[in-house]
C-alpha cells in the first residue's frame, strides 16, 4: 500500500565544517498580503519555483548554505519568514491567522502556478497542512525532522514520550544541534545561534493548524514526498520518521548520518543533495 524507498547515501565527514558559500542575487522584499505582512527574498529567473519553510528557530534568514546551490542548480528560490518571525508582522491574538493559508496567500502574490516546498523541523508542520489543502499546487513536497504536524493518534503520542518535561528549559543549540556537530564546529554553532536570535522576536501569538493530522490522514496526502531527519534528532528520530513513512503514500526516506534536528544546516552538502535528486525526479 505504501512506498518507503531507502536509497543508497553518501555519506559526509561531520568533522570537516562546511564554508558558507557566497550568496546569489535576489530581490528582498514584503509581500502584502490580505491580513498580513510578510519578508521575504527571491533569486527570481524563470526555473521551477523551490519554497523554503524554515523552523521554530529560524526564519527566511536561515538558508545560507541552500541559496546559491539550488539557484545554480536551475531553480527559482525563495524563502520567508512566517509571522512573528524576523521582517515579518506579529499575528494578532484575536485573530492570528494560519500559516499554511499565509503560504497560500504568498503564492498568489508571487503569481506561482507550481512549485516544490522544502521544509524543516516547524516548517513541515506547515508545509504538511499546506499539502493536505493545496496537493494541486505542489510539485513536491520535502520534511525534514518533523513529523507533518501529527497531533492525533500514535505518532503523536510516541512523539510526546520521548520528550523530557525539562525540555523547553534546554538551550536552542543544545536541542536543534546534533552532538557530532557542536563538537566539531563551534564556529558553526556560533552562526547558527546569532541567526536563531536574529530570527526568533519572542512576539505574537500561536498559529494554528487547518487540518487535524492523524495518520489516517496521512495516508490522504497526494504529493511526492521526501522524508529526512537525523539519526541524533531528539524532536523527530529515526523511529518517529519511519512511523509516519509507514502512511505516507509515495514517499522517499532518508535519515542522515551523525545529525541532529537540523540537516540544512549540521550536514548542508548531503541535504542540498539528497533534496535536489528528489526534486528532480519528481519534476519529470
Amino acid at each position: 500500500m505504501m512506498n518507503a524507498r531507502f536509497p543508497l547515501i553518501q555519506v559526509d565527514d561531520p568533522m570537516v565544517a562546511v564554508p558558507i558559500p557566497e550568496q546569489v542575487p535576489a530581490k528582498d522584499e514584503m509581500a502584502e498580503l490580505p491580513d498580513t505582512h510578510l519578508g521575504y527574498w527571491d533569486t527570481g529567473g524563470s526555473g521551477q519555483p523551490v519554497v523554503f519553510l524554515h523552523p521554530a528557530s529560524g526564519s527566511a534568514l536561515v538558508w545560507l548554505y541552500q541559496q546559491p546551490v539550488f539557484a545554480t542548480a536551475g531553480y527559482r528560490v525563495i524563502a520567508y519568514s512566517r509571522r512573528n518571525y524576523y521582517n515579518s508582522d506579529s499575528a494578532p491574538e484575536n485573530n492570528p491567522g494560519t500559516a499554511s493559508e499565509d503560504l497560500q496567500n504568498l503564492i498568489e502574490f508571487l503569481g506561482l502556478k507550481k512549485f516544490h516546498i522544502v521544509s524543516s523541523a516547524a516548517g513541515g508542520s506547515v508545509a504538511a497542512d499546506y499539502a493536505l489543502s493545496h496537493p494541486e499546487r505542489l510539485l513536491s513536497l520535502t520534511v525534514s525532522s518533523n513529523n507533518l504536524a501529527a497531533t492525533k493518534g500514535y505518532i503523536a503520542e510516541a512523539a510526546a514520550r520521548i520528550k523530557l518535561k525539562e525540555w523547553d528549559d534546554l538551550p536552542r543549540w543544545f536541542r536543534e544541534l546534533g552532538p557530532s556537530y557542536r563538537g566539531a564546529n563551534p564556529d558553526g554553532v556560533a552562526k547558527w545561534t546569532e541567526l536563531n536570535h536574529k530570527s526568533e522576536t519572542g512576539r505574537g501569538a500561536r498559529q494554528k493548524l487547518v487540518n487535524v493530522v492523524t495518520p489516517e490522514k496521512l495516508e490522504t496526502l497526494k504529493v511526492r514526498t521526501l522524508l529526512m531527519t537525523g539519526a541524533a534528532d531528539m524532536f523527530t528520530p529515526p523511529s518517529i520518521m519511519r512511523m509516519i513513512a509507514r502512511h505516507v503514500p509515495n514517499n522517499e526516506l532518508v535519515i542522515v548520518p551523525e545529525c541532529g534536528h537540523s540537516p540544512y544546516w549540521e550536514q548542508p552538502e548531503f541535504f542540498n543533495r539528497t533534496v535536489l535528486g528528489f526534486i528532480g525526479r519528481a519534476s519529470k
